[in-house]
């Protein structure tokens, strides 16, 4: 059991309004729903590879 696995915090901050349908998916894929939402997951190259292509949308606070 690895309790020692890496975690990325990401924060919406700006409005899927208006985006391509992929990228609201994306953001919807990693967890977000609204404004401000936050989640903390499981850093993998997957994900690191969601929240670059929605990086205009999201921040990595932690």
């Amino acid at each position: 059991m690895e309790q020692d696995k890496k975690q990325v915090k990401v924060k919406l901050v700006r409005s899927v309004i208006g985006t391509r349908s992929d990228h609201r998916d994306t953001v919807r894929g990693l967890g977000l729903r609204r404004l401000n939402d936050e989640r903390v997951l499981e850093d993998t190259p997957a994900v690191r590879g969601m929240i670059r292509k929605v990086d205009y949308l999201v921040k990595v606070v932690g």
